[in-house]
This record gives structure tokens, sequence and C-alpha cells, in this order.
């Protein structure tokens, strides 16, 4: 966080505007952006999470919904039945609604956060409640990116690890809602990990290859080794490419820290529940939101995270 405190001045910042005002290396452009105050750049950070936060519930909402359309309008095709779902159904469109009279949402109303605060948690037109989680996970991506962009400085660690903070929010709520964590996210979650480490952003390329296949057979061995002592699936393949693609960016000194803070968190969150009676022991839980939260951990207090980390 040393950088978020160091002085630059109004020249600073003039000198960065002026370097965009022309076609720059994506280099310089980063360059310029350590000219900029550091309250300028946590600021701006955590309004584009505002933004980026209000897109992912729209994706926490639609993407599954997407997933389910179009393997029903497959199933149907493949048995020349109509379409069940022959609407066009994206990130995009139909318009966000409320789903309780149909309200279609105007730009007003989706402001992040001050609508909400604006509007009471209430929908303008029926007045039936709005969700919590909708603001709580806009102020909670806006509170990651600025960390990040603190934490990181203006750098291309600051604009990957950003990258990745939004990934793991919208698999962590998706994995919570429906137990899925989709190929759509993961996989090139994976592959980008790879392609910055090219350069060793994160972590050496070998080390990040290892790291990735390493990550998914461990995963992946445990999967097996419970299916064939208990009979039944402990995780899902999700979980496996997860821990794949959050290898692929930290290397795999890393999975150490992933594998027991995510393992010890959920098995503590299950427990707790079974006391509670909200399950039973068969009951099958996410834990793609584990894995995510050790990545996040990793992400910000490296490897080292826990004593037992293998990074040097």
């Amino acid at each position: 966080m040393q950088w978020l405190f160091s002085a630059h001045g109004a020249a600073g910042a003039l000198s960065a505007f002026s370097a965009f005002s022309a076609p720059a290396a994506p280099a310089q452009a980063i360059a310029s952006l350590a000219l900029l105050p550091p309250w300028f750049l946590v600021t701006a950070a955590a309004l584009l999470g505002l933004v980026v936060g209000s897109f992912l519930n729209v994706v926490v909402h639609r993407l599954p919904r997407m997933m389910e359309h179009d393997e029903a309008n497959y199933i149907a095709s493949l048995r020349d039945d109509p379409l069940p779902h022959p609407e066009t159904y994206n990130l995009m469109v139909p318009r966000s609604a409320c789903p309780h009279c149909g309200h279609a949402i105007g730009a007003l109303e989706n402001i992040p956060v001050l609508s909400y605060l604006a509007l009471r948690g209430r929908c303008s037109a029926c007045k039936a409640p709005i969700g919590k989680r909708y603001p709580l996970v806009e102020a909670g991506t806006a509170l990651l990116t600025a960390l990040a962009a603190a934490h990181f400085g203006p750098t291309w660690q600051a604009l990957a690890a950003i990258a990745l903070i939004w990934a793991l929010i919208a698999l962590t709520l998706i994995d919570a809602d429906t137990q899925l964590l989709p190929d759509q996210i993961t996989l090139p979650l994976l592959w980008l990990g790879l392609l910055l480490n090219l350069g060793g952003l994160f972590a050496p390329l070998a080390d990040a290859v290892t790291g990735a296949a390493a990550g998914y057979l461990l995963l992946w061995t445990v999967y097996w080794a419970f299916k064939l002592v208990r009979g039944k699936e402990g995780m899902g393949y999700g979980d496996f490419k997860l821990m794949a693609a959050l290898g692929g960016w930290f290397g795999w000194q890393a999975l150490p820290a992933l594998v027991l803070l995510s393992s010890v968190v959920g098995l503590v969150f299950a427990l707790a529940n079974i006391a509670l009676r909200r399950q039973d022991r068969d009951t099958h839980f996410a834990f793609g939101p584990y894995i995510a939260g050790a990545g996040l951990l990793v992400l910000f207090f490296g490897a080292n995270v826990l004593p037992l980390g293998l990074a040097g």
C-alpha cells in the first residue's frame, strides 16, 4: 500500500493527461498513470468497480439462465422439436426489469448503490423490495477494485488483478446460487493467467503451467478418491478448473495456501450449517466461493499467507 501514500502534484496529473492525448504504447500509458495523484487513481478504480459491480449482478443472474436456454434449445434441435427458448436472451437483451411487475428499469434507477438508496430499496412502480445483494455486490466490487489499485499501483499487475477480482466475484455468486462454475468464465480465466505469465507477471511461466496442471489434478484426485470411498461425488469439475486457473495465475507454490485455506474455511462453514441444522451431512454445498476467497487472499498477501506456503 506504500504507493497509495506517495505524493504527486497537479503537474503530474496534467503530464499524464497530455500523454493520453497522443497515441502511446501500452507501456507508456501505464507509465503515464504513475504521474496521476494516487487518490485519483484509487477513486477512479472505485467508481469503475461500482459500474462493473452493477454489470456483475446481471452476469450472475443471466449467465446460468443463458446456459439453461442454450442446453434446452440444443436438445430440442437434436429432436427436431420447436425451440423452447427462441427469444433473444443474453447479457444485454432484454432490458433489466423488476421481477415482480415487469417494470423496465430506467437509467436513473440503475445508478450503482445511489439508486437503491434513493428508491429506499423498493421498485419505483410496484414498491416490491429490491434484494440487498445488488448494492452489496456493487459496493464490494468497488472496494476490492480500489484495494487492488492501491495495493499494486499503476502497473499491469493492478489491471490483471482487477480482472481476476471481477471474475472471482461472479464465480462466487453464481456457484452460491446454482452450484455451477461456468466454463465461460473459468476457462478464459485459466488461459488469461497463463498468457499473463508469459512475461512472468505473477509467476514464471513454468511455475504457472505446473500450477495449472497440479491444481486441476489435485482436486480431480480428491474427487475420485471420495467417490470410490463414499460412492458419490464430493465436488464438481468446475472446482477443478477454478483451482487450475488460480494455479495458472500464481504458480504451483500457491497451491498449498489455496487448498488449505479453501478446505478449512469450507469445512468450518459446513460444520456450522450442520450444527445449526441448516443442512445435513449429505447436502451438497458450493465449494467455489471458498476457492475464490483463498485466491483473493493469495492475490493480496502472496503464497506465504499461510506459514506452510512454499513461495520463496
